[in-house]
């Protein structure tokens, strides 16, 4: 069983199978603007933490004398430049993520809100989501947040064992995650989403469902489950390494992934993701943007995007890199109004694979409907539904290929990586043989 690494895209395998293959059409055709593209989430990185945990590979750096003011200004730069070139006219969410944005200034925050609402047309009923970690978010601080225009949390929690959120060196005790966890649930009723870690060194499936279950005492109406990824160049990838902590048993990441997400079905929670569950409708909107390939703007050190810069009669979806560190890229926004580091156009080809990798990582999956805003000739039927191998997935009732679009079946999430190394090349192919046989003389 092949599981999602932690907050990765569709998986390691799959994504090492879309940088292989073969590249079939290398032409970077103009493509039409199509349906949403005046339509976009924002995700602003607040690139600071009080320590990294020993997991982390992000771009993060300790917060020690940070110039916020310079930060804030540079932020609102770079939101209304970035806004003005996609030309996006309505903002459906916006993410402070991080890092740890619950550093920031509740001020801050208000300041891009306040230039996203000016820039573009941004709903009252947008969903604001902040991540924050426990002992930085006492209840006083939520409640400056939720005023200046948060209104959903994320909480990083990981554990509800004290020994392992010391191997992790989070900053918290699990006391202090479930007083942060109350205090938001009394601010954000029905908003507040929690995340829990499992496949750590030394970590049983017994012990870690009971974590849940105690959660489940707790919890608003979103939770995520994450396995650990071990990531060169971390602290605790060394401590593997060296032998001071054993490996993460994957057999056991497998039992206690498929155990947890049968408890949280019973307690009422949908699996919309593979990572995430939610029951009384408390879908994350801004994800949901991710994995149906919508159009999203990335603010901030390090921040990614996907979306069609307008000019020049050319619609073409680009994939942004900001500038990582911060200082450069601050500087970069004085300059230039950006920190856009690079920037590269996705060919057809590739923005159907991205469409096929992220949409199958939901319950809903790939509508007929949806895959033809990106692909209006060949249809999902024209793709899957002549393939020997699609028929095995289907007969073993892990795929779902039918009137209402291709999706995974309960039990095929649980192995979407191994899915896609038959649905990607699939894909590929059929590329190929619809470009070969629209050229002349072939």
């Amino acid at each position: 069983m092949v599981l999602p690494g932690v907050r990765t895209g569709a998986g390691a395998a799959a994504t090492k199978m879309v940088q292989m293959r073969c590249r079939v059409d290398g032409s970077e055709r103009s493509q039409s603007p199509g349906p949403g593209t005046q339509r976009a989430a924002v995700y602003v990185h607040w690139p600071y933490c009080e320590k990294r945990c020993s997991y982390c590979k992000f771009n993060k750096y300790i917060s020690r004398g940070v110039e916020e003011a310079a930060m804030r200004s540079c932020l609102v730069t770079e939101v209304q430049t970035l806004l003005q070139l996609s030309g996006v006219r309505r903002v459906e969410s916006v993410f402070f993520g991080g890092g740890t944005p619950s550093l920031a200034s509740p001020h801050t925050v208000a300041a891009v809100l306040e230039a996203v609402a000016q820039a573009t047309y941004l709903p009252t009923h947008s969903e604001v989501t902040l991540e924050a970690n426990p002992t930085s978010a006492p209840g006083s601080r939520l409640a400056a947040f939720r005023a200046a225009g948060v209104n959903r949390l994320s909480i990083g929690l990981q554990s509800l064992d004290d020994t392992e959120l010391h191997m992790l060196e989070r900053t918290h005790s699990a006391s202090d995650a479930l007083q942060t966890l109350a205090e938001a649930r009394s601010l954000f009723p029905g908003r507040v989403s929690v995340d829990l870690m499992l496949g750590l060194p030394t970590q049983q499936v017994g012990p870690w469902l009971g974590q849940l279950q105690e959660l489940l005492c707790h919890c608003d109406d979103h939770i995520s489950l994450y396995q650990l990824s071990l990531e060169r160049g971390t602290a605790l990838f060394a401590q593997v390494q060296q032998g001071t902590l054993p490996a993460p048993d994957p057999e056991l990441a497998a039992e206690m992934y498929q155990e947890g997400r049968a408890i949280l079905r019973e307690a009422g929670f949908r699996q919309y993701e593979v990572s995430n569950f939610a029951r009384n409708g408390a879908l994350s909107t801004h994800n949901w943007t991710y994995w149906q390939c919508g159009q999203y703007l990335g603010i901030g050190p390090g921040a990614h995007g996907r979306f069609m810069p307008q000019g020049a009669g050319r619609y073409i979806r680009e994939a942004r890199i900001q500038t990582l560190e911060p200082n450069n890229w601050m500087k970069e926004v004085m300059l230039f109004g950006h920190g856009t580091r690079k920037h590269t156009p996705l060919g057809e080809l590739e923005l159907l694979e991205e469409v096929l990798a992220m949409g199958l990582r939901t319950d809903v999956g790939i509508t007929h409907q949806h895959w033809q805003q990106f692909e209006p000739q060949l249809t999902l039927w024209d793709v899957f539904g002549a393939s020997k191998e699609v028929d095995m997935l289907l007969e073993q009732g892990l795929l779902l290929l039918d009137h209402r679009g291709l999706r995974c079946s309960w039990e095929g999430l649980a192995v979407l990586d191994s899915l896609l190394l038959t649905l990607l090349p699939r894909l590929q192919e059929a590329w190929q043989q619809r470009t070969s046989s629209s050229v002349p003389g072939r």
